[in-house]
């Protein structure tokens, strides 16, 4: 059942989504909405920060339509919870809530690290809709709205609701079209495992969850069975998102792959119809692949992961447990991070 903090956070959303702003993308208010708005601790104000930008990534990169994607988020208050938006939980280490809409196209995510939502706005937003709009087919999952608060607020200032949202695509928005199908799809949050995982191994177990920390990465004991073209296309497109990723100094992105039964027949999750999103089939035809690179938030340049390297630096003079995914180079990531690919794949003439 939906929480009173998570009802107050999906209606922020909401209100943010058709509220309407002036040319700067901010509201005005007077000094006695600013009290309300400060003393609010889950139902804070949110405004679309660079609104302009992402709708024009919607509309014309993505074929997403206005009205559908509006729709997507409708409070609706005839429903036993009023919701058009859903909770899903906490699902990421970094203490990220997530939520999805009602009819699953989309997903919001929380930013609840200053350095997370600051490089993102600061750092990557530009470079990101630059490089969208020159590679329309790209796999870095498609970003459509971003979220943050106008005016601080004690609710944020404790940390009791996140002060920053990003809305993304779901490539699993038709998992639940087939009622026999569901339990037949299999995700994978793959990230190379030549790297040591302090977040799993150093913290303490009464602070994480062993479901939480099973989801910090997952392992694929299969193999992508595709052709030779097929898999020259894969390969160049993640070369040149890994390479965008670089220029931009992240780290500790992971390849979300998905699989389901061929036989299945689920709708297309996005107007732009792409292949590693609609569903790549396997050379066996057993297999349908969907893929999406996520998770590119960890900036190498921002004051906590220069902090976080640093300490873990330290540790490791006595710990050995060698290169890590979050203090390692950009460079050396996206190397170990092609290599995790190349690995994943069985041409048909390696058998």
């Amino acid at each position: 059942m939906t929480n009173k903090r998570q009802t107050a956070i999906s209606r922020s959303i909401h209100r943010a989504l058709l509220r309407e702003h002036d040319q700067t993308g901010t509201r005005r208010y007077n000094v006695l909405a600013l009290i309300f708005a400060f003393l609010s601790i889950w139902q804070i104000r949110l405004v679309r920060i660079s609104a302009q930008l992402f709708k024009s990534l919607r509309n014309e990169v993505w074929d997403i339509d206005e009205v559908d994607y509006i729709d997507s988020f409708v409070y609706d208050k005839k429903k036993a919870d009023g919701a058009g938006i859903l909770p899903m939980g906490d699902l990421g280490y970094s203490g990220s809530t997530f939520f999805k809409t009602a009819n699953s196209k989309f997903l919001i995510k929380s930013l609840p690290r200053r350095s997370e939502h600051s490089f993102f706005r600061e750092d990557f937003l530009r470079p990101y809709y630059d490089y969208s709009k020159s590679n329309p087919d790209s796999l870095l999952v498609r970003i459509t709205d971003f979220l943050g608060t106008a005016y601080p607020a004690i609710g944020t200032l404790c940390q009791c609701t996140p002060s920053h949202h990003v809305i993304m695509e779901n490539v699993l928005c038709d998992k639940d079209d087939d009622a026999r199908g569901p339990d037949k799809w299999e995700t994978y949050d793959l990230k190379p495992v030549d790297y040591f995982y302090p977040e799993r191994d150093l913290l303490p177990e009464p602070l994480t969850s062993e479901e939480t920390m099973s989801r910090l990465f997952d392992e694929f004991n299969d193999k992508i069975r595709i052709t030779k073209q097929q898999y020259s296309e894969f390969r160049k497109t993640i070369e040149e998102d890994t390479k965008f990723l670089r220029s931009v100094n992240t780290v500790d992105y992971s390849l979300f792959l998905i699989r389901y039964p061929a036989h299945l027949r689920p709708r297309t999750p996005t107007d732009r119809k792409s292949e590693w999103r609609e569903g790549a089939l396997s050379t066996d035809g057993n297999w349908k692949y969907r893929a999406v690179l996520l998770d590119f938030f960890w900036a190498k340049h921002k004051l906590q992961a220069q902090a976080m390297t640093g300490i873990i630096q330290t540790f490791n003079v006595i710990g050995r447990k060698g290169p890590m995914s979050i203090t390692t180079t950009a460079e050396e990531y996206r190397e170990k991070f092609l290599e995790m690919v190349d690995g994943l794949v069985e041409l048909p003439d390696e058998r």
